[in-house]
């Protein structure tokens, strides 16, 4: 047994010693409250964390399927303007405790669900940060072929050594592996780091991206047809594609709504992760998208038809002997977007599914584990077969995010409505009987009802989506399913506190830790440090003020572990 337990020691993570197995599960140095000396993202850190987001391919895409409804261009471009512009304060509402507490998405929401309850809403996230980590490499990995093609042309008739029954080649598992070999090392470091890496892209992909739009103009000899295309639909038939168009939008961000609070607790101040998302959300969604539309427009007056897709489109300009100059325009083109998807799969996905990870499996995960876990699935979960079927996937897609937005409405209405920013940060670690968080043997039953009753009303509306003949009504609930979803939890979570109140609800809003864990759970270190960090600047005496008001509040002075 001496030599067992030693083994499984070997896998474990850095934690605090002498804990309980029931400590064990809740807490290792990941899930704690961000240090101050790694609250390092300023809000021009979200600025570039949202550009570098918002340039991959799908968002050079997401119009096309609004113009194939028969929308014009820029009523396409008025969806995705609402889309993310309506997302943005829901995932500024989410971030808040996360950049007031510097907790990250699992422990907020154990808030809500509860010490253990939270685990379900936890896993739900992490697997659809792995399921889109294999989706966006594999697109990754278009980008790669182009590259290489543009390098070595002969890449492209490279002899298939794959079965059929793999549902790809060799030449397309080759580039898609590279793109998966060059994304690891980004994993490695930590999130108060890796923030430089994310200032890259807002420089290169813009310069890249304005090229290609002046190419495409200058080959097309003009802008295209696609500007000057009017609208097929009228009345209420446009009004409602416009309606289903922008839910598109909020649907592809609902992830981040949800999981808001992971990035938000690196902020070095609480404004720090405010204006700055609740802005560049929408702008750098507009501008990649108006820059996709009018490629694609001159892509028509090129080919006859528009090419959507920006890789695609620069794979055919390497057809016909292309001349070294183009070439290398390709290439650089083409490289830009690589490190754009490397980019989009770390903030969006990896991060994400590390720090869900972790909270599942404290024990022997961590963030950096947990992202080279979620690497680890999207290579074996085979991608490109679910992109086969686009229709499928969408379908799909669209289901999970009622289960998100559901969550999200739960935990919102938590923080402003319930407890109004009062929170018991020592509890949150606490897994006896009477904190605030253990609700019911460590599940709120209050927050699974009005998740579940905001699930139940789209149950039919999607079904209508994968081809059953339901009512209307169904349907344009479901089109609405991120309001419906999160709209009905948040109001049955709100009507069961009020019948039956929890431990710490409040009468007025107040953001607040009562159990004093920044000052004692840490042992008073550097409370200069985190009174600048926390509050924006302050004198010592402020400090001691604070000290001294945390110590006299309920539960003061209780440690991370009880």
């Amino acid at each position: 047994m001496g030599l067992v337990n030693r083994i499984v020691q070997s896998f474990e993570v850095t934690h605090e010693p002498n804990l309980t197995i029931a400590q064990q599960l809740v807490a290792n140095d990941d899930l704690l409250p961000v240090e101050p000396a790694k609250r390092t993202w300023r809000a021009y850190n979200y600025i570039a964390f949202w550009t570098a987001d918002t340039f991959n391919i799908n968002m050079w895409m997401i119009v096309s399927s609004m113009i194939q409804l028969g929308m014009s261009w820029w009523q396409a471009w008025i969806c995705v303007w609402l889309g993310y512009g309506i997302a943005a304060p829901f995932l500024v509402l989410n971030a808040r405790p996360g950049a007031i507490f510097h907790v990250m998405f699992p422990i907020v929401n154990r808030t809500s669900f509860g010490m253990f309850g939270s685990l379900w809403c936890v896993f739900n996230r992490a697997a659809m940060a792995c399921i889109w980590y294999g989706v966006q490499a594999s697109i990754g990995g278009s980008c790669v072929l182009v590259m290489l093609r543009a390098m070595w042309p002969s890449i492209y008739d490279l002899a298939n050594s794959m079965p059929a029954s793999s549902g790809t080649n060799t030449r397309d598992y080759l580039c898609f592996f590279l793109f998966w070999l060059i994304s690891l090392p980004i994993i490695w470091f930590p999130v108060h780091k890796v923030r430089h890496f994310f200032l890259v892209t807002p420089i290169l992909m813009p310069i890249a991206s304005i090229t290609f739009l002046i190419w495409c103009i200058v080959k097309a000899h003009g802008i295209g047809p696609i500007i000057h295309q009017p609208s097929t639909l009228h009345g209420s038939k446009l009004g409602w594609a416009m309606v289903v168009s922008s839910m598109s939008c909020i649907s592809n961000e609902v992830t981040l709504v949800t999981n808001a609070p992971d990035f938000a607790s690196r902020a070095r101040t609480p404004s720090a992760a405010l204006h700055s998302q609740l802005f560049a959300i929408p702008l750098s969604a507009a501008f990649v998208s108006l820059i996709g539309i009018l490629v694609s427009s001159s892509s028509q007056a090129i080919y006859g038809t528009a090419i959507w897709s920006p890789i695609d489109l620069l794979g055919n300009f390497l057809n016909d002997n292309p001349s070294k100059a183009t070439r290398f325009g390709v290439w650089f083109i083409s490289a830009s977007f690589m490190l754009a998807q490397v980019t989009t799969n770390i903030c969006a996905n990896s991060v994400s599914a590390g720090c869900d990870l972790t909270a599942l499996f404290p024990r022997f995960i961590n963030i950096r584990r947990g992202g080279y876990i979620a690497a680890t699935v999207g290579l074996a979960m085979c991608p490109w077969n679910l992109l086969k079927n686009s229709d499928e996937f969408t379908s799909y897609l669209s289901a999970y995010s009622v289960f998100l937005s559901s969550i999200a409405g739960v935990m919102v209405t938590e923080y402003y409505f319930v407890r109004k920013g009062h929170y018991n940060v020592g509890d949150l670690y606490n897994t006896e009987r009477g904190s605030w968080y253990w609700y019911t043997y460590g599940i709120n039953f209050r927050a699974y009802t009005a998740y579940i009753s905001g699930i139940l009303i789209n149950v039919v509306g999607f079904a209508g989506a994968t081809g059953r003949t339901v009512p209307l009504a169904a349907t344009r609930i479901y089109e609405l399913s991120f309001f419906t979803g999160f709209g009905v939890s948040a109001i049955v979570y709100w009507t069961l506190n009020r019948v039956f109140p929890v431990i710490g609800a409040a009468d007025t809003f107040e953001e607040i830790d009562v159990s004093g864990y920044e000052l004692t759970a840490r042992g008073l270190r550097d409370v200069e440090e985190v009174d600048m960090d926390t509050k924006d600047g302050g004198s010592d005496h402020s400090a001691d003020k604070e000290l001294a008001e945390r110590k006299s509040a309920p539960n003061a002075g209780k440690k991370m572990m009880s």
